[in-house]
């Protein structure tokens, strides 16, 4: 389906009935009719969501939307859309839910006495710049209530949308409590439109790195999810490009396929990419002990195996090369502010 990453929807793990559409077909006078995002108000009374994962980096993170317009096929957020309700597939970036209190959600619990500062990543599962932010600006005013209290946060995104809020990201850097990442799969924007259809272009997001960087904001490049035998060749071309465009570190991650991506990525690559598919897959199996998923901690991110050691070797090499290989920048916990609910910031950030 045309700027959809699937046009199908898998059976969704929860539920006990399952609706397969028809195979009709059907005439148009013009082009078959778009399938349009239908958006649904998330009632969602907390915003701080926690995860226990000690391959994780973080333990907070906030997601102003769930499912994903982007509609990547790999994404391993897809599963998290049965809980809802919702199919992982075409669901997941044409069902969008949008949590329209989550600045002010996110205010209080900065002003709970019970919060604890630390790093919160924005987002920890959807991208918080998808294509409706644009409008919405739910994101904007979680920056805002961040930095309305000081409190760090790492933002990670694939949209060059993040440039609008470059005036917020700014002070947040002279406070040391942002770091933003551009996450990046491939060079190529003819494997970016199928894999990722409504993300911005390889060349666009180095564009938005380059300003932000100017902006005085750290920039840092994801290499993710690298996929063995279609991606990881690119390694170097990308830390290359990200480097001469201001990133100051970076990181990588292989390809998960958890739940109901597995079917979806399969059915992807073997009608998008039928030549190059097997080897592909037996790729991925083999950083994954045989199977396209290994969903155990220490291993789910990064892999084991001669395949997974030489993607590594090859990422490192290359990230030491550019000086890309120390590690993103801490951030400040020091001058985190408690303000009262409603409370104004009276002085200049």
């Amino acid at each position: 389906m045309n700027g959809r990453g699937t046009a199908v929807n898998t059976p969704n793990r929860f539920e006990r009935l399952h609706r397969e559409p028809l195979e009709l077909e059907v005439e148009y006078e013009d082009d078959r009719p778009p399938f349009k995002t239908v958006f649904y108000d998330d009632a969602s009374r907390s915003i701080l969501a926690r995860n226990d994962s000690p391959d994780i980096p973080f333990t907070y993170s906030v997601n102003p939307y769930r499912g994903c317009e982007h509609g990547c096929i790999y994404c391993y957020a897809r599963p998290s859309h049965e809980y809802l309700g919702f199919s992982a597939g075409l669901d997941f970036e044409s069902k969008i839910m949008v949590k329209r209190d989550a600045p002010a959600l996110l205010d209080d619990a900065l002003s709970s006495a019970h919060w604890n500062c630390q790093m919160v990543s924005l987002s920890g599962n959807t991208d918080c710049y998808q294509p409706v932010e644009r409008v919405l600006r739910l994101t904007r005013g979680c920056l805002e209530a961040f930095l309305n209290h000081r409190n760090p946060v790492g933002v990670i995104t694939k949209n060059t949308l993040v440039t609008r809020d470059s005036d917020l990201l700014g002070s947040m850097a002279r406070h040391g409590i942002v770091r933003v990442i551009l996450s990046m799969i491939t060079l190529d924007p003819a494997l970016t439109r199928v894999m990722e259809p409504r993300t911005a272009t390889p060349a666009k997001r180095l564009l938005a790195m380059r300003q932000l960087a100017k902006a005085g904001i750290p920039v840092g490049i994801n290499v993710a999810p690298v996929i063995p035998g279609l991606t990881d060749e690119e390694i170097p071309a990308i830390l290359t490009a990200a480097w001469e465009h201001g990133a100051s570190f970076a990181s990588w991650s292989p390809v998960r396929l958890p739940g109901a991506v597995e079917p979806l990525f399969v059915r992807w690559i073997t009608q998008t990419l039928p030549d190059r598919s097997e080897k592909v897959l037996n790729r991925i199996r083999s950083i994954h002990g045989g199977t396209l998923n290994d969903s155990r901690f220490g291993m789910r991110m990064r892999g084991n195996g001669t395949i997974a050691e030489m993607i590594d070797d090859l990422f490192s090499l290359h990230a030491r090369k550019l000086g890309l290989d120390g590690g993103a920048p801490e951030l400040s916990t020091a001058n985190f502010r408690r303000m009262a609910k409603g409370q104004m910031d009276l002085f200049e950030h």
